[in-house]
């Protein structure tokens, strides 16, 4: 249940942080497709996030400059690829575009951004060595009934979302 839990609670987190920076920033800014308060990009983000790092940092048996410079640049491609993707995909099935980065200096399309893609990669390197030693026993501690109370929720979100937005 541990990447379940991983999943929830910064797919919930995404959806906090992307709602305060509308509110901050004043835009009419939803977060995500689903009506409930889960914006599962974030949550599968973070589980590719933790997935490679295990991974890289397991297997490599390199310096950890070298192993970190590695993760770097494989989830900074990684996750580029996921949101272009991602967008792609919302765009396509649901006729909705949530990012567009056209109008930043370096940009491929809309859905890629040099920037952004460095903050994916650093972000990650911040969640990997500061976030995670301290969630993952929180995330541990997320009792069974909740985890299936919230899966069970966000099936009937996803269910009543495409129901509600891809009516003929």
């Amino acid at each position: 249940m541990y990447y379940v839990n991983l999943f929830f609670v910064f797919s919930i987190f995404g959806y906090l942080l992307e709602t305060v920076y509308a509110f901050i920033t004043h835009t009419n800014f939803k977060s995500g497709i689903l009506y409930g308060p889960i914006t599962p990009l974030y949550g599968v983000g973070i589980i590719i996030i933790f997935c490679l790092s295990n991974y890289i940092f397991s297997k490599l048996h390199l310096s950890k400059v070298v192993e970190t410079i590695i993760f770097f640049a494989l989830i900074t491609l990684i996750l580029t690829l996921f949101e272009f993707l991602a967008g792609f995909l919302i765009e396509k099935i649901f006729h909705v575009v949530f990012w567009d980065y056209s109008d930043q200096k370096f940009h491929i399309g809309k859905y890629i951004s040099l920037s952004m893609s460095l903050i994916w990669g650093l972000g990650s390197i911040f969640l990997i060595y500061c976030v995670k030693p301290w969630i993952s026993d929180y995330i541990n501690k997320i009792p069974k009934s909740i985890s299936i109370i919230l899966i069970i929720l966000f099936i009937i979100d996803i269910i009543v979302t495409v129901y509600n937005k891809l009516k003929v």
